[in-house]
């Protein structure tokens, strides 16, 4: 670790409305996944509907080679009005639980799964998380001349956790478009795609919960909690098409808040994914939606339309803090 420590850390490009940024000591500025003609703009600085039952799924079990899932990428650019006047000069994300802020924990988490490298999301107004995973260079020679070693041990293992990427979202065009603009970062491989305010604890993680239904299956997987009826309205709620065991299910679709007496289960979708690469090429085709945005619902409409996606409900205790302070407390 101490090698990646004393290496700078911020590597910077900019085109179109993306800047990326590289985490210390890892080789390259954009992601080796990244298309040839992106990676060379970067500048130093810086997966038959009806056949499932039996002999598919084992098939999708026994497969040689499922690509590893290396990536996370946390939307992180709304700008949290639920959370105002807190969240005006303070990223929602940035709001601590305890002694950490919310996102430090869903990348904790993520990098405990066997995740490598995470893609943040930001916007202009987000530079303190960006700052958060940085080396903060100052504060390292202040902690240490003052002999709290155990304090500069935790700053710098944060900033060494991962290889940090940043993606700006250059205008709010809806949690689809966030998750696009990781597309040349991301390539074509699996990754995780993990709610910036929706925390998850326990044992395994959650995204390792995540990737081993991934590696099972070979499709798309949600997270999913069971919820009571009056909750389900305010969630997207699973359709079941088949289950594959007591947790796991293959969902024919995700209903975006239905009303009470057309709730089709009592599964909501939280937390994050675990998606494949053809999620940027439906969300591509599908376009804006509701109020011009692109919504990362439609695509995953997509995925399982073609019966490739799935919905486990995971093990841990959630914490969610997008919608209700009650929630973060």
């Amino acid at each position: 670790m101490g090698g990646n420590l004393r290496s700078p850390l911020r590597r910077r490009a900019h085109y179109d409305d993306l800047v990326l940024s590289g985490q210390s000591g890892r080789s390259g500025g954009a992601s080796a996944g990244a298309p040839a003609g992106r990676r060379a703009g970067v500048r130093g600085r810086g997966p038959v509907r009806n056949r499932w039952r039996g002999a598919h799924l084992e098939r999708k079990r026994s497969c040689s080679f499922v690509t590893r899932v290396r990536k996370a990428v946390i939307p992180a650019a709304g700008l949290g009005t639920r959370f105002l006047p807190a969240s005006k000069a303070v990223p929602k994300e940035m709001l601590p639980i305890v002694d950490k802020p919310v996102i430090q924990y869903i990348v904790e988490g993520a990098v405990e799964s066997g995740i490598e490298e995470v893609v943040l999301i930001t916007a202009s107004s987000k530079r303190a998380i960006e700052d958060h995973f940085d080396r903060f260079f100052e504060l390292e020679y202040r902690l240490e001349a003052a002999g709290k070693l155990d304090l500069l041990d935790e700053v710098r293992r944060l900033s060494g956790l991962a290889r940090y990427v940043t993606v700006r979202q250059g205008a709010p065009l809806g949690n689809g478009h966030a998750v696009l603009v990781a597309k040349e970062v991301v390539g074509n491989e699996p990754f995780a795609m993990l709610w910036g305010d929706d925390v998850v604890l326990g044992q395994p993680p959650f995204v390792r919960q995540l990737i081993s239904a991934h590696e099972r299956t070979g499709g798309s997987v949600v997270g999913v909690i069971a919820v009571p009826p009056e909750d389900a309205v305010k969630y997207g709620v699973i359709e079941i098409a088949e289950r594959l065991d007591d947790r796991l299910v293959r969902a024919s679709r995700i209903v975006e808040k239905p009303p009470r007496d057309q709730v089709p289960s009592n599964l909501a979708a939280v937390a994050g994914y675990v998606l494949t690469p053809d999620i940027f090429s439906y969300l591509e085709q599908t376009g804006a939606g509701q109020g011009g945005e692109i919504w990362l619902a439609d695509g995953v409409q997509k995925i399982a339309a073609r019966g490739n996606l799935y919905a486990l409900e995971f093990e841990g205790r959630r914490y969610e803090s997008s919608g209700r302070r009650s929630g973060h407390i």
